[in-house]
């Protein structure tokens, strides 16, 4: 029987610990805030928006919201994001993804400050990771990174296998392993013998959008299993990308969903915007 990773218990210690760091930084006369651009009205995102929201307010980080109509202009959305850039009391700005069609989303994320990223999509701050050099690292690549070492899990010298390559997790998350010192092989739709290569993982991380994709004749015994994934089923009930109830039974570790990835993201982008007020 395996152990749960409990995200949202490490989540909630790494909120408190933020806390002090904010009321210090508030005594030093040094005020984080968080803009966050959303554009259109996606569910998803709104409620991605509302949590950050509460988070925000949970820690003491000043919250600023932009909402933009779906028929916003990209012009129209650089020059908020300028704005914002120039403002010395922003200290981080974030851009909620997806944007609408006819919005370019990797120009919106390189037209922010690098100083100002705090959700690592610069690439700027992405060539540093791969350089292993501080930056803002993706939030939930980062927050993977500190639930492994929170459990005590060995990443170096460790087989790890994603699956998934997106900008989001899959790659970053790729050179945040190959950092800590793990032999790192990632998996795509093109992939081949995929249930192969995933037999071999020490840590395998699901990370593709396909719900239960994972089963248990795909891992070997005593893995650690991270899932990433959050799909809403026809019942409304929401699984991630691997097959839970039959993993637990194998594996030595495992994230639930909900309650495993999704805390320890929100934290993660609160402790970038506490370090992004202690740079500037």
């Amino acid at each position: 029987m395996s152990q749960i990773i409990d995200g949202k218990e490490l989540a909630r210690n790494i909120r408190l610990a933020l806390k002090d760091e904010v009321n210090e930084l508030k005594n030093a006369d040094i005020h984080p805030k968080l803009a966050v651009v959303m554009v259109g009205d996606d569910k998803a995102s709104k409620i991605y928006v509302r949590n950050k929201s509460k988070a925000c307010e949970e820690i003491g980080i000043e919250y600023e919201e932009y909402l933009l109509p779906e028929k916003t202009k990209m012009s129209e959305l650089l020059e908020l994001i300028e704005k914002l850039n120039n403002d010395e009391s922003v200290y981080g700005i974030l851009v909620q993804s997806p944007l609408p069609d006819g919005l370019d989303t990797n120009e919106a994320f390189q037209a922010i400050s690098p100083q100002k990223d705090v959700d690592g999509f610069h690439p700027i701050n992405i060539g540093k990771l791969s350089l292993n050099q501080d930056c803002f690292v993706s939030c939930t690549p980062y927050g993977i990174i500190k639930m492994l070492e929170a459990y005590n899990i060995p990443i170096e010298g460790a087989r790890a296998v994603i699956i998934g390559r997106s900008n989001i997790v899959g790659k970053p998350l790729a050179k945040c392993l190959l950092n800590k010192n793990a032999t790192v092989t990632v998996c795509h739709s093109k992939t081949k013998n995929i249930k192969e290569i995933t037999k071999q993982a020490d840590i395998l991380v699901a990370a593709l959008g396909k719900p239960k994709f994972v089963t248990q004749d795909m891992v070997k015994e005593g893995a650690t299993v991270i899932d990433v994934g959050i799909n809403r089923m026809d019942d409304g009930k929401l699984v991630g990308d691997t097959d839970f109830e039959n993993l637990k039974e194998k594996v030595a570790y495992i994230t639930p969903v909900p309650g495993g990835v999704g805390p320890m993201t929100i934290a993660m982008l609160m402790y970038n915007v506490v370090k992004a007020a202690k740079h500037q």
